[in-house]
C-alpha cells in the first residue's frame, strides 16, 4: 500500500518528495523490483540505502533506491528481478509508521518509480473480494460451480387467503366497527332528547304576574323586617302601647 506517492519538486534543489513511501512490517523482505547489478549496499544519513543499477535501461541507467534496509547482497552482485536484496531496517523512517521508501532515478533526475510497475497494477480493474476461511457456511449453499436451485412460490389457495383475516385483525375490526355503531346510537339519542326539550320550553305559555302576589309580598317583607325586633319596639312603631298586669 503507498502511503505517500510521488511528488517531484517544481526545481532540483525545491522540497519535494522524490519517490513513494509503501507501507510494509518490521524486518520485511525487501527484494528487487527488475533485474539489474547492485551499485551501493550501505548507509547514507544515518540509513541503510540499496542502489541497484538496471539492466538494458539506457544511458544514462535507471536506478532504483530503497531505504531505510539491512542489506542482504553484496556490492557488485547481479539479482533477478523479485530477489531478495534486503530486509526492511527499524528506521528512521520517511513516515511515522513502518515504511519502505522506493525511489527512481536517472541520472540526476528523479522520476516515479511505479512506472516501473505493469500497468495492469497501475490502472487495474475494480477490486476483488477475497475468500474467507474457517467461518461455516448457512445450510443449502450450493458448492462453486453449479447453479443455484431455483424454487418457485406457490399462490397461496382460496381458502387459505380468506381464513387468514379471521384471526385476531378480523376480531379487532369488529369491536371497532361495534364501539362506532354504539356511538353514533348515542349521540342521535340525545340529540333528540334535546330538541324535544327545546319545544317544550318554547310551547309553554309564559306565567303571569297579578297584583295580589304583590300585595302578599307587602306584608311578608314587613313581617320579615319585624322578626328582628322586640315587642315594645313594634308597638312604639303602630303608636300603641301594652302594659303589662
Amino acid at each position: 500500500m503507498v502511503l505517500r506517492g510521488w511528488e517531484p519538486p517544481l526545481t532540483p534543489w525545491a522540497a519535494g518528495h522524490r519517490g513513494v513511501d509503501l507501507a510494509a512490517p518490521d524486518d520485511a523482505v525487501v527484494k528487487a523490483a527488475a533485474p539489474g547489478r547492485i551499485t551501493f549496499a550501505g548507509s547514507v544519513a544515518g540509513r541503510g540505502v540499496l542502489t541497484i543499477e538496471l539492466s538494458e535501461s539506457g544511458h544514462p541507467p535507471l536506478r532504483t533506491t530503497y531505504e531505510p534496509v539491512h542489506a542482504t547482497a553484496h556490492k557488485g552482485q547481479q539479482v533477478t528481478a523479485g530477489q531478495p536484496v534486503s530486509v526492511l531496517d527499524h528506521g528512521p523512517y520517511h513516515c511515522r509508521a513502518p515504511c519502505l521508501h522506493w525511489g527512481l532515478l536517472r541520472g540526476t533526475t528523479y522520476l516515479n518509480p511505479l512506472s516501473l510497475l505493469p500497468p495492469a497494477l497501475l490502472h487495474g480493474g475494480p477490486s476483488r473480494l477475497l475468500p474467507i476461511f474457517g467461518i461455516p457456511e448457512p445450510d443449502g449453499v450450493p458448492e462453486p460451480g453449479q447453479p443455484h436451485p431455483h424454487r418457485e412460490r406457490s399462490a397461496p389457495a382460496a381458502h387459505e387467503g380468506a381464513g387468514a383475516p379471521a384471526g385476531s385483525t378480523g376480531a379487532a375490526l369488529l369491536g371497532a366497527l361495534a364501539l362506532a355503531i354504539a356511538a353514533l346510537w348515542s349521540l342521535g339519542r340525545l340529540r333528540r332528547v334535546s330538541e324535544r326539550n327545546e319545544r317544550a320550553k318554547r310551547q309553554a305559555p309564559p306565567r303571569a304576574w297579578t297584583g295580589n302576589e304583590k300585595q302578599k309580598s307587602g306584608p311578608l317583607r314587613r313581617a320579615g323586617g319585624l322578626a328582628g325586633q322586640s315587642r315594645e319596639e313594634r308597638n312604639a312603631g303602630d303608636g300603641t302601647h301594652v302594659k303589662e298586669a
